[in-house]
């Protein structure tokens, strides 16, 4: 078996991941397998495999605020969201013999465990992929953050964040053919820059505890993979940039 680089790791991923298509609504089945097999890879590895999920292909607080929604209650609606996606999450590893829990920052016992820190650890010590849900548990608080929080809670060596595109960019590489993407960017060029990429309070959280970001490509198959495995994909943000 290959010697895998990250031993602990928090994986963000985003709701529109599930969809299959950007902007898209809903879970799509074929997608969600495909996404279930790469982790299950993962996984074998050895690789503690911790995953924060977002609620965007359902619902999104901003996006509700923006229409005049009370922030508080458009964000509560978008934790939910994220608790649908884990369960869909949950019962797409579980049916490829990965074992899995579900734990949310939102008491919803009925469906998942409740969010305790030691909790989640000992499932992670015993070879479970963990799936936190509900954000932080607080509006005005994005997933990201809740992926970085997460990340330091349990001592995780690296917070992954699978998006659409490769890495970290210039410019928007959807608009402008010659973007040009960083190997490597420190978290204080990061927030100078104002990267869209990931907000600024998560890279904040990174950057005071020391916890290294790496953005890549969630659509190349094995991309999740290589990253463990040590190899130089995508955007990594550190001290050292």
């Amino acid at each position: 078996m290959a010697e895998i680089k990250i031993k602990r790791m928090i994986l963000k991923l985003s709701g529109e991941a599930l969809c299959g298509v950007p902007g898209g609504f809903g879970v799509n089945p074929e997608t969600l397998q495909s996404i279930c097999a790469e982790l299950a890879e993962v996984h074998a590895l050895g690789c503690e495999l911790g995953i924060v999920i977002g609620g965007g292909n359902i619902f999104r607080g901003l996006r509700g605020s923006a229409q005049g929604m009370d922030r508080a209650s458009a964000d509560h609606m978008g934790m939910l969201a994220t608790v649908i996606n884990g369960i869909a999450l949950q019962d797409g590893l579980e049916k490829i013999g990965v074992q899995t829990r579900c734990l949310s920052a939102l008491e919803i016992r009925q469906v998942a465990e409740p969010y305790i820190r030691r909790r989640a650890m000992r499932h992670l010590e015993k070879g479970r992929v963990v799936i936190f849900v509900a954000g932080t548990g607080n509006p005005y608080f994005s997933t990201d953050t809740a992926a970085a929080l997460r990340a330091m809670e349990i001592h995780a060596d690296c917070l992954c964040k699978a998006t659409k595109v490769e890495g970290i960019y210039d410019k928007d590489p959807a608009k402008y053919d010659d973007a040009k993407m960083y190997r490597r960017l420190s978290y204080d060029r990061f927030l100078a820059d104002r990267v869209g990429v990931m907000d600024s309070t998560a890279v904040t959280l990174c950057r005071d505890n020391g916890l290294p970001i790496r953005v890549f490509a969630l659509t190349e198959r094995g991309n999740i993979k290589r990253v463990v495995l040590g190899e130089d994909v995508g955007t990594v943000v550190d001290e050292a940039g």
